[in-house]
């Protein structure tokens, strides 16, 4: 276990360093100067480039992206140069409300789409399976902004039962005060994944139920409530969290239109707005931290599954 994950940290070093260095160039190639950015439009070009030398803009592109990096491992992801504010302290003021929507959305998905996969598989080509499968399709299909702008419509604007923005204070503990203007969007979030893992649990559920064990228990009078619990469930469920771990850059990039779509002051909304404005080192600091989480993901999910079975070893 222990070279295993030594192999698969240095492994995520390497990825997450050519990410940042693919991200660095591309940016530094069609974004705007800093000079540019912090003076202006109506500045001068001799004052752009005065701005440019003294932030080391002008500097040869190995060396800036060295500096970038031996400032990552200080812990800077730079300055914001539209927010005039450090973009560490910026994603530690808006990452808690993400973090909470992600979560949430996440178990619910997790609790939703696990026993209705093994339901549509237990119910295999019945009326109700059929249903459930036109609808996981629908949602699977559809973009998750799509999706949220249906919900608002729905629920918000015709119904009236929730708020189709949060509270004002867009802390994560202002938010939570009317939490139930929270809703539309986790669900928003969690409609598209429970898609995707109901049809991969009802696959997975199939594969095991044709198993010889799930034969025999049956054979032996097993009632079917034990079998499914005790057989099905289990192994059903394993892939799954490999999927989960995967799934990782969907549910992000999820985060950032459903906050662009309610208008959720988070990190999706924040990445939004330093897109239009050109704030190329918060786009830098958020694709690096999404490719961190991303690795993380995937670490966790396989030793999670090495836990969860033990037929498994990691070498």
């Amino acid at each position: 276990m222990t070279g295993y994950l030594i192999r698969r940290l240095g492994t995520a070093i390497i990825v997450i360093l050519g990410i940042t260095a693919l991200t660095f160039g591309m940016l530094h190639l069609i974004a705007l100067s800093p000079g540019q950015i912090e003076l202006g439009p109506k500045a001068t070009k001799s004052a752009i480039r005065a701005f440019n030398q003294q932030v080391g803009w002008n500097a040869p592109l190995w060396k800036q992206f060295f500096t970038y990096i031996g400032h990552l491992f200080q812990g800077n992801f730079g300055w914001s140069y539209k927010d005039n504010q450090s973009v560490m302290s910026l994603f530690k003021e808006k990452a808690p409300l993400s973090a909470f929507l992600s979560a949430a959305s996440l178990v619910l998905a997790i609790i939703i789409a696990i026993p209705l996969g093994i339901y549509q598989a237990v119910k295999r080509n019945s009326p109700s399976d059929i249903a459930l499968t036109a609808v996981s399709f629908a949602l699977y299909s559809m973009p998750v902004f799509l999706f949220a702008l249906v919900l608002i419509d729905v629920f918000a604007l015709n119904l009236g039962w929730v708020d189709p923005n949060i509270s004002q204070d867009q802390s994560l503990s202002g938010a939570l005060a009317d939490s139930k203007d929270l809703i539309l969007p986790i669900i928003a979030l969690a409609g598209t994944a429970v898609a995707s893992y109901s049809r991969y649990q009802r696959s997975s559920a199939l594969d095991v139920l044709a198993q010889d064990y799930i034969k025999v228990a049956r054979a032996k009078g097993l009632p079917d409530r034990l079998i499914y619990t005790r057989h099905l469930l289990r192994n059903s469920a394993l892939p799954m969290i490999t999927l989960i771990g995967l799934s990782l850059p969907a549910l992000i990039a999820g985060n950032v239109l459903v906050e662009a779509t309610f208008n959720i002051d988070g990190l999706g909304l924040l990445f939004v707005k330093s897109l239009q404005l050109s704030d190329d080192n918060v786009l830098l600091g958020y694709t690096l931290l999404t490719a961190i989480l991303t690795v993380l993901g995937n670490l966790v999910a396989d030793i999670c599954l090495t836990i969860s079975d033990p037929r498994i070893r990691l070498v």
